[in-house]
Parts: C-alpha cells; structure tokens; sequence
C-alpha cells in the first residue's frame, strides 16, 4: 500500500463506513428525537426474536426508529470489522483471531451456563465468528502506513464498546448511558473521518515526498501552530456542545426554553424555585411535559453561549486560514463556517417549532459535521508545515523575490525551492 492508486479502494471503503456512520448517527437522532429509546424494551432480541429475524410486520411508530437503529448499527460494526482488517494487513491476522476466538467461546459459555442470557451469548458468538472470519480474508494485504493501523484498532474497539453501551442503555434503563453513548457516536465518527482523510490520494501528495521532488524551504513568515491551536480549541469546544446537546436531549422533558432568541421574555431568564414553579405550570397547561428544574434552564442557556462563542472562533479560525493558506484549506474552512451558521439555524428552528423531529435529527447531525471537520483541520494545520504542501502568506509573498503561486502548492502537493526573503 505504499502507492497512491493502491489506496484507491480503500479509501472508497472509509468514506463508505464514515457515510454509514453518519447515517447511524441520523438515526440515533431519530430514536432519541421521537423518545423511541426504550420501544423495544428487550436486548439483544426484540421482543424475544432474533434481532435480525424480527418480522417487518411489527416495524411500527418507535418500534420502526430503535430495531432500525440496531440494524443499522450491526452493519456499520461489520464494516469497521473489514476496515480494521483492510487497514492492518496480514499483521492484524493474529490478534483479530485471538479476540475472535475470546469473544466466540465467552459467548458460547454464557449460551451453556445461562440459559437466561442464551440471547446475550448467540449475539457474542455471532460477533466473535465475524472476527474470526476477517482473520482468514485478504491474507497477503500489507499493512496501511502509520497511524492507519493504529486509527483502525481504535475504530474496531470503540464499535464493540459502543454496541455493549446501547444494549445497556435499554437493559439497565440508564438515561447517563445514553448521554455517554451518544458522545462515544460523535468521536467515533471523527475517528472513520479522518480515516477516510489519511487514506486519501490529496493527503497523500501532501505528506508523501513526490519521486524527483527536492526538499522545500521552510514557509516563510506562517505561525502554523496558532492556527492550529484556534482549531484544536474550536473543536473541542464543538464536542462540549454536543454533549451539552445529547445531556439535554436524554432528559425527557423537551424544551427546557420554550422561546427564542429571548429566554422566557428575558435575556436570562429567571431560575429561583418560584419561577421555576410557574414556568412549570405553564408547560403542564399548555403542552403536557415533563417539569423541568432550575438546573435545566442553565444547562441549555449555557447551550447558547457557548454556540455564540463556537460561531467567533470558527469565523476567526476560517478568516486566518484565508490569510494563510489557498486551495482546499480555505474551502474547507468556509465550509465549516457554513455548517456552523446552519447549525445556528437548526437550533433557533428546533426551539420555535417546539422540537420538531425532522429538525431535531438534522441539528444533530450538522453538529456531527462540524466537530469531523474541526478535527481535520487540526490534523491538517498540524501537518502541513512538516511536509512538501508548506505555502507563503499574502504578507510572505510580497517579500519574496519571486511570484508563488499559493493554489498550486496545495492542489499538487509539490513544490520545488522556495524562494529565500530578503
């Protein structure tokens, strides 16, 4: 795999999973939104079937969301399993095996010992005979480059994870399990993201020395790492919105803030037990929710701040990569300040229409966007400094003595000498 056409299809298959995984996450979105999380209240079967055997007939209201979403998610796991597999070449043949094996005879124990958890022990069988299958498939595949292996271990660990934390969200009935999981379904699809990205034939002209290509000067007059860091730092404020997002959205008691962009007629609204009690009563009178506390108000005030102060650093962050760089790092950036004001659109429209479904999902799922984004940007600035893809500033090529063409550095991957300042 040490070619570019080589990775083609592999490629092609990390952007399938990544897609997928998206999908998942709408999904997700849709169980959640319709408060369709415990329609199905037994697991790994439904409503004592087989998973994978339970009648289409009995797909109906939230019932339709939560066995889709199993569905769904079982696919993705056998397509993270043939990605691991892919990814890690015929290295990975003996570990896949080993924990193949382990999970196999786990589950076949439980199915002898347990005849209660016979259902528990078929689906671990079932999972443990797909990973001994990826062992025996695509023997003599050589391994990705670093840190592909290592990307693809992590996606096929959090994948099992994830699917343990869904089948206790509903055997144990915990709303803080669902908060975690959907949490772990934002990071494991930046994970397939920048999969997808590092298999790329673009990112490979980037880091890839080019075969006659002579080293370039270092860019002259770039604080990459700046640039870099308001990245980092906009990403993870994105993913603490996003859990502020999922602890809301599990609490079972719609909007906490019926209004917008006001807060209950107020910039802040009031949260002493008083108001709290009459905001409640309204709420009862006029749509039948659950009460909410005073903590809750906060909690999605807080929401929009922090909303306010991810739009700034997202515009900060697309305006300095606009000064910096030229090609796909700028559309890039524009295309994540885009997602961000469409976001902002969502969750102004999720609060007027009181939680519409349809909306609901979609703000989740630009959310998802957004934070895949960041990370590759951060993973690209971080980069992009160490490799043949360096580029002058505006203010640098004014003080070159020579013209730089900034698109073509990018778009090629390869420069030859850089021109030294004066």
């Amino acid at each position: 795999m040490n070619s570019i056409p080589n990775n083609r299809w592999l490629h092609r298959f990390a952007v399938l999973t990544a897609l997928a995984t998206l999908g998942l996450i709408g999904i997700g979105g849709l169980v959640t939104s319709h408060e369709a999380g415990m329609s199905v209240p037994d697991w790994p079967n439904s409503y004592g079937y087989n998973m994978f055997l339970f009648p289409p007939s009995k797909w109906v209201g939230g019932i339709l969301y939560e066995h889709t979403h199993r569905l769904w998610a079982s696919t993705v796991g056998l397509l993270v399993v043939a990605l691991m597999r892919w990814l890690g070449g015929s290295a990975s043949r003996r570990p896949l095996a080993i924990v193949g094996a382990i999970e196999t005879l786990a589950g076949l124990a439980i199915f002898i010992l347990r005849p209660d958890l016979k259902a528990t022990g078929g689906f671990l069988t079932g999972i443990g005979g797909i990973v001994l299958l990826a062992a025996l498939v695509w023997v003599r595949n050589e391994p990705a480059k670093y840190p592909l292996p290592q990307l693809g271990w992590a996606t096929f660990a959090l994948v099992q994870f994830q699917g343990l934390l869904g089948g206790l969200r509903v055997v144990l009935f915990k709303d803080q399990i669902g908060i975690f999981h959907a949490t772990l379904a934002q990071l494991f699809f930046v994970l397939t993201c920048l999969i997808a990205l590092l298999t790329s034939k673009w990112w490979l002209r980037i880091v890839s020395p080019q075969p006659g290509a002579r080293n370039p000067q270092p860019a002259i007059g770039i604080t990459h790492s700046s640039l870099g860091r308001i990245f980092v730092a906009t990403t993870a404020l994105i993913l603490l919105q996003l859990i502020l997002g999922a602890t809301m959205r599990h609490q079972h008691a719609g909007l906490a803030i019926p209004d917008f962009p006001l807060a209950y007629g107020k910039l802040w609204p009031a949260t002493d037990p008083a108001s709290v009690t009459q905001y409640n009563a309204q709420r009862i009178e006029i749509t039948n929710f659950n009460p909410i506390t005073g903590f809750q108000i906060e909690l999605q005030m807080a929401h929009r701040i922090l909303a306010v102060l991810i739009l700034f650093m997202v515009a900060w962050g697309a305006w300095r990569t606009w000064r910096t760089f030229s090609g796909p790092m700028v559309k890039l950036s524009v295309f994540w300040l885009a997602l961000i004001f469409c976001q902002a659109g969502l969750g102004a429209a999720t609060v007027l229409t009181e939680k519409a479904a349809d909306i609901a999902t979609a703000h989740v799922l630009v959310g998802a966007l957004s934070l895949a984004t960041g990370a590759m940007l951060s993973i690209i600035a971080a980069r992009i400094p160490q490799s043949s893809a360096d580029v002058l500033s505006p203010e640098a090529i004014s003080t070159s003595a020579q013209p730089v063409k900034l698109k073509s550095v990018i778009e090629s991957g390869s420069v030859g000498e850089m021109p030294a300042a004066h």
